[in-house]
């Protein structure tokens, strides 16, 4: 079966690109840590704006990791993350992508909210919203935002360049798992194959986002495994990153992605958690879910969210006093079957 829109996902993606006008600033931005899905969307979003003739920025609340840097090597000039704050002033149009959530842009948070400009939204996860007016194209069906830009493309007759189609397939690989989630769905792999057809190199994009980590990457996953602790009775299993091994080893936060995925691996376990102290008092938890168990709703209780099986949240507190609340949340959660 082609890959196909439905009409109302034509006339919201339509209704997007209607705000855009020559001679505009258009200011990209994405979440406070930005993953693949994140930065390969606005990688690729960006080459699409920028055929089109649009003058594009790419603002961001944190450095690009730098095994997602390669996105950035063929879009000299864009990257305005060091000034994000200075470019989105002088913006006239913003579009966010991969949250619909104002928290999330951290220290930009206050610049969108305050610029008085439309707020476009691209977006994938399941939340009411919270940014300033402005037309949204937003499918939590979408096993990343990746995909809807590459429907953003399909519907407003957007050529896909190679360079285009890099950034957005690794948006679909690092939100999928290597396709191996269960969010992937027959539409993501067609987008997928039909970015593959402008000539991409699956391996080498592999090799470009999974096979460039510094020597501190797996000692990290060394030292978070040895905290493994497993509630096999109730399907419960988690870990912790010991208080300052990120920057003891010379890594960085990125640098975790996958460790969650280890406990979410052992037989029964159903949820899977992992904690590390972002600052002085600040715990983040990264949920992982097996089978019917909703860990974006789980988040919701402290004011996190996601997906349905790959959430997270935070809160204010010691690593102890959060794991104590998190932990005895998630075994009454678990004991009710993982549902309110």
């Amino acid at each position: 079966m082609p890959f196909t829109l439905t009409d109302a996902d034509r006339s919201a993606a339509t209704g997007l690109a209607e705000i855009l006008r020559p001679g505009q600033r258009i200011c990209l931005t994405t979440h406070v840590n930005p993953d693949g899905d994140g930065l390969g969307s606005e990688a690729g979003l960006a080459h699409l704006l920028q055929a089109q003739g649009y003058d594009v920025a790419i603002t961001n609340p944190s450095p690009t990791p730098p095994r997602f840097r390669f996105l950035l090597d063929d879009l000299p000039g864009v990257d305005h993350t060091a000034d994000a704050v200075k470019e989105l002033r002088r913006s006239d149009v913003i579009i966010v992508l991969d949250i619909s959530d104002l928290g999330r842009l951290g220290m930009l948070a206050e610049t969108v909210r305050d610029r008085g400009v439309a707020v476009a939204c691209v977006d994938h996860h399941v939340s009411p919203g919270s940014l300033p007016a402005g037309p949204r194209y937003l499918d939590p069906t979408a096993a990343a935002t990746g995909e809807l830009v590459f429907e953003l493309a399909v519907a407003n007759g957007w050529p896909l360049t190679r360079a285009a189609a890099r950034g957005l397939y690794v948006a679909l690989l690092t939100d999928t798992g290597g396709f191996r989630f269960s969010n992937t769905h027959p539409r993501t792999l067609r987008i997928a194959a039909e970015l593959l057809e402008t000539g991409l190199d699956p391996e080498q994009i592999y090799l470009d986002v999974y096979a460039r980590a510094p020597e501190g990457r797996p000692r990290l996953f060394a030292e978070a495994l040895q905290t493994l602790v497993v509630e096999p009775e109730i399907g419960l299993a988690w870990v912790t990153v010991p208080p300052g091994a990120i920057e003891r080893l010379g890594v960085s936060s990125d640098d975790l992605d996958g460790v969650v995925e280890f406990p979410r691996s052992i037989d029964g376990v159903r949820m899977a958690l992992l904690f590390r102290e972002v600052s002085q008092g600040r715990v983040k938890v990264s949920l992982r879910s097996v089978g019917d168990v909703d860990v974006a709703a789980f988040a919701k209780q402290f004011g996190g969210g996601g997906h349905t099986k790959a959430s997270g949240l935070a809160l204010p507190g010691t690593l102890a006093e959060v794991q104590g609340t998190v932990l005895s949340a998630a075994r009454a959660w678990l004991c009710g079957n993982g549902r309110v």
